[in-house]
């Protein structure tokens, strides 16, 4: 894992950049970036997406996770740097800026934008979050 370590956290580690380069049959492909990594990070998938980013935030402690996340069978997802060029953090086809303001009723809340789009849209909860992607690559 390609983490900066003995940071003191100011609120820019709140937003991830999500650069999607790929949205075949819904299904993206990109990068995640954070100031918290030193590189981004590959994600296929909406579930490998989501639990890399909470796998993030749960090294960060921020936001601060309102309660304990139950899981069947733990798993470890190592966070594997990007091969693509890390100076480039706009996706193919969409770039997200997610600003995650607290981690309550487990699930998030916060706001998105849409670089391309120039919007943003603030989302109560995980699926809300996931449905104004889809509508931002399915347009």
């Amino acid at each position: 894992m390609s983490i900066i370590k003995n940071q003191v956290l100011d609120n820019s580690f709140r937003i991830t950049v999500v650069c999607i380069d790929e949205y075949e049959k819904k299904i993206p492909h990109g990068r995640i970036y954070n100031n918290y990594l030193e590189k981004g990070v590959e994600f296929t998938g909406v579930i490998d997406l989501l639990k890399k980013i909470e796998l993030i935030l749960e090294e960060m402690n921020c936001p601060q996770s309102f309660s304990e996340r139950r899981v069947f069978r733990p798993s470890n997802i190592p966070l594997k740097a990007s091969q693509t060029d890390d100076d480039v953090k706009e996706g193919k086809l969409a770039t997200f800026s997610i600003r995650l303001l607290f981690r309550q009723n487990a699930s998030w809340q916060g706001s998105v934008t849409w670089h391309e789009g120039r919007t943003e849209e603030s989302f109560r909860s995980v699926l809300e979050l996931l449905l104004l992607v889809d509508s931002a690559l399915t347009e």
